[in-house]
């Protein structure tokens, strides 16, 4: 018998478990925006999509707005593990109730799910249950009631998982009073785990919740230690109320620093606040930035809780967080994706949209037509909002970080040059009569980007999901999964064998090349 040698084994692994050649030592997709930094960056290509190989229901009641148009309801990302587990947070109830379950990469195949007690903190438009996995797939961690969070062992085995409560102010007081936790202590952001394995997320308590919790920013180390900052004392500012709902944690590149955004509101959609950088191990604030709108910065800009907006890091430590502009309507609600030194100190380039977007970094080495200087360019969305005054041509765009053009929409001085731009493709019957340019809106609140084939995965309102290709800037694929709608928006997410996957219409779509 010919002995294995080490490719070998590896190229008939990824065979038994469905990946590409190479792929069963890929890093999987850890939850939101991918990495702790929320690059959304792939090291790894994917399928130019042909085809939908699976599908599944994300939501299982979903409550549709405006005569069934719209879908104002944050669905988690997906999460995938290294063997090709694809970690679903599945909407269950009308209203609330949760469970994750576990598919199959390479065909779909149901193999476990565990319902969790979750529910959401009071809203406007629902907010998500965010997952995530530990690294090297230890763990998967997903939220649960009361502000605790269930992990399980296994997370590509059906069978001999062990699942575990951990609360972050401690499970014995969690056991003694779990019904009162539970109706006064929410989640309220996804879950992000940093290169050790310790957890980071916000949280809402209402007035009166136990042992005095106020909202603000939980963590639980590795070792099941749990402790907790107010966003209050955190931002050294009595007005500020909690975590801005949905913006995932980002950690610093040398994993010393946690980012996340706090708001004045403790329920309104609309607050204001700061951007926080904070002791990763302790929770010590370490510098503050009051976040303020870019081309009128004497006005606070707008921290929204019904958008998905969380910290990008990118790889030299510059910090991107996306808010809406305030006056309100004065860039067409397109908001502005602000720019700051990896401390806080230094206030940067924006870009000239931010609302509802995590930004992707993509190498500028990826991009032939670049000429600039930077290292790394990054994606947003571009949309132009008929309802906020804009002529609805809705793109998307590479943006470089540290060269400045005027805005053309909102003639703001000093934005970030655009590298590359594109409009969607699909006209948008419900503005052509004013807007005869009029497109369907990019629906992506986080991109994957696609190193190896030098694009980007981006879905659509139009119901199609397409690759951005930065060489010849042009969109390809068009693969067709549902029909229209207007949706909050949602992530693409890369599988360690290629597959893409997208939300479309409260259903999660596996697509592979033809």
């Amino acid at each position: 018998m010919r002995s294995l040698t080490p490719a070998r084994a590896m190229l008939l692994a990824a065979c038994a478990l469905g990946l590409a050649p190479g792929a069963a030592r890929a890093q999987g997709w850890q939850g939101y925006g991918k990495d702790a930094q929320h690059s959304g960056a792939n090291n790894f290509p994917s399928q130019d999509p042909g085809r939908v190989r699976w599908h599944t229901p994300v939501d299982m009641n979903p409550q549709y707005a405006n005569g069934g148009a719209d879908l104002y309801i944050h669905y988690g990302s997906p999460a995938i593990t290294r063997d090709n587990t694809v970690l679903l947070p599945v909407k269950t109830g009308q209203n609330d109730g949760f469970s994750l379950r576990a598919f199959r990469g390479y065909d779909g195949a149901a193999l476990w799910s565990l319902d969790t007690d979750y529910s959401v903190p009071p809203h406007g438009w629902t907010p998500s249950c965010g997952p995530t996995l530990t690294p090297r797939d230890r763990l998967v961690v997903v939220p649960a009631a009361g502000g605790t969070v269930l992990t399980r062992s296994q997370p590509n085995r059906a069978n001999g998982a062990v699942v575990t409560r951990l609360a972050f102010y401690g499970i014995n007081n969690y056991n003694a009073a779990s019904s009162t936790f539970d109706s006064s202590v929410k989640i309220s952001t996804p879950i992000t785990a940093d290169a050790a394995g310790n957890l980071y997320f916000g949280f809402a308590a209402a007035a009166g919740a136990p042992l005095g919790l106020q909202s603000g920013l939980a963590r639980i180390g590795v070792d099941g230690t749990g402790s907790y900052v107010s966003a209050t004392a955190a931002a050294a500012d009595s007005g500020i109320k909690k975590v801005a709902y949905n913006c995932a944690p980002a950690i610093s590149v040398d994993g010393s620093t946690v980012y996340v955004a706090v708001n004045d509101q403790a329920g309104s959609a609309y607050g204001h606040g700061y951007l926080l950088a904070l002791n990763s191990t302790t929770l010590a604030t370490r510098s503050k930035v009051r976040l303020k709108d870019a081309k009128t910065p004497a006005n606070d800009a707008i921290v929204p809780d019904d958008g998905t907006a969380s910290p990008t890091v990118g790889p030299d430590g510059d910090v991107y967080y996306g808010v809406l502009e305030n006056p309100f309507y004065s860039n067409n609600l397109r908001g502005w994706m602000l720019h700051f030194s990896g401390d806080l100190s230094a206030s940067k380039t924006p870009g000239a949209f931010g609302w509802d977007d995590t930004a992707s970094v993509v190498p500028a080495s990826i991009v032939a037509s670049y000429t600039g200087t930077s290292n790394y360019l990054i994606l947003t969305k571009y949309n132009n909002y008929v309802e906020g005054g804009g002529d609805g041509v809705n793109k998307l765009a590479l943006l470089d970080p540290n060269a400045t053009q005027t805005d053309a929409v909102s003639g703001a001085a000093g934005v970030m040059k655009e590298v590359l731009t594109i409009a969607g493709i699909t006209p948008d019957t419900n503005f052509l009569a004013q807007h005869p340019n009029a497109v369907r809106e990019w629906c992506i609140n986080t991109a994957a980007i696609d190193k190896s084939n030098r694009c980007a995965i981006v879905n659509s309102e139009d119901g199609h999901l397409y690759r951005w290709d930065f060489t010849t800037n042009t969109l390809t694929g068009g693969l067709p999964l549902n029909g229209p709608v207007g949706e909050a928006y949602t992530p693409t997410v890369i599988g360690p064998d290629g597959s893409i996957y997208a939300i479309n219409n409260a259903t999660l779509y596996s697509c592979v090349a033809r």
